[in-house]
């Protein structure tokens, strides 16, 4: 029940931050707002302050921002003063219409920087060139030699048919893994930096481990915990935020190509369950991996906000930009069955992944 609640906060959070992008940045273009709403309509009840309705909705989900002449349909309808036709977002220029639409993602893409920077200061794993110790496991080889906890296993050396022993320089877990596989029921001698203090144990790989261990019986990392102060968390995150960002386009990008090409899809697409389902995982985990699925899924919705398809900012986006290179309206009707035709799309596709996650949970 809690990480259902957490999901639907996290939901409500990540459209909440997009529509009060859009909100500030058409309030500082002088753009007319009718209403922000929290959750979606019908209506519950409304508080006017100023010009704006600030209503909650019986939906608890998400919001919603309203604002004067967002399609020009809505304006035949209507008997407009000439103040209120330059205040609506119709009647604004190219620019300003352009600055409000990408206000959202940009609220997105904000609020994926400031999480992830505020998670660089509570520590981060970072990879090195090292086999770390995490875990002993009790009556374990690894146990019997002595291993402990934070020890580094540097290199292996293993006695061969030749005269000279083969050393083994262990840069990946990988390595260790491989090589304890290989040389199963023998002596392998590990060179172990514990602290300051550098010395060798025999180990001796087990060729039927309990299932789970491993023929050592030892949990390894190549990564360690890195904290950043304060004042550098912000630049290494948004450095952390755009590359993220950039590897989001290029699997979107790739994954509609082999969507179009009749492909299999090479990469894991979540609905709505599957991210409750993430969500769910990241509760066991505690807050700082609820901020991080939330960070992520704030990138992940800036990034598919933007891209040009109807229904979606960037396909407002996309005819903002053509009336203002061609100096022509887009005609009222094409744009509405355009994005209705869209909406309907982006329902399906959303329906065909919720089908593709309840299969996965039945699996």
């Amino acid at each position: 029940m809690i990480s259902i609640i957490i999901f639907f906060i996290i939901l409500s959070i990540l459209v909440l931050v997009h529509e009060l992008g859009h909100f500030l940045m058409a309030k500082k273009n002088g753009v007319y707002v009718e209403e922000f709403g929290f959750g979606l309509p019908p209506r519950l009840f409304g508080l006017k302050k100023g010009e704006t309705i600030y209503s909650i909705n019986l939906l608890p989900f998400g919001g919603f921002v309203k604002l004067l002449g967002e399609e020009q349909e809505e304006l035949k309808t209507k008997k407009l003063s000439e103040n209120l036709k330059n205040r609506t977002f119709v009647g604004k220029k190219p620019w300003q219409k352009v600055s409000i639409i990408i206000a959202g993602v940009t609220a997105n893409f904000l609020l994926g920087w400031l999480i992830i920077s505020y998670l660089f200061t509570q520590g981060v794993p970072v990879p090195t060139n090292n086999v770390i110790v995490e875990k002993v496991m009790k009556n374990s080889p690894a146990a019997s030699a002595g291993l402990k906890s934070k020890d580094i296993i540097k290199s292996a050396i293993v006695n061969t048919n030749n005269t000279q022993p083969a050393i083994h320089s262990l840069k990946s877990t990988q390595d260790l893994i491989d090589l304890a596989k290989k040389y199963t029921n023998q002596e392998i001698r590990l060179v172990i930096q514990r602290n300051s203090e550098e010395f060798i144990v025999a180990v001796f790989p087990r060729k039927n481990p309990p299932p789970g261990q491993g023929p050592l019986g030892v949990v390894i990392t190549s990564f360690v915990e890195k904290k950043y102060p304060w004042y550098q968390a912000p630049l290494f995150g948004l450095i952390e935020s755009l590359n993220i960002t950039i590897t989001i386009v290029k699997e979107l990008i790739k994954t509609l190509l082999l969507f179009l090409t009749f492909q299999k899809v090479q990469v894991e697409v979540a609905g709505p369950i599957g991210i409750a389902k993430i969500t769910s995982a990241a509760v066991k985990f505690g807050n700082n991996a609820i901020l991080q699925v939330l960070g992520l899924l704030s990138l992940n919705l800036a990034v598919i906000n933007i891209f040009p398809f109807p229904a979606l900012d960037g396909g407002r986006l996309a005819l903002i930009v053509y009336e203002a290179i061609s100096r022509k309206k887009v005609d009222p009707k094409i744009e509405r069955r355009l994005n209705l035709v869209g909406f309907a799309i982006l329902l399906s596709l959303i329906a065909l992944v919720s089908i593709n996650d309840i299969v996965k949970l039945f699996k």
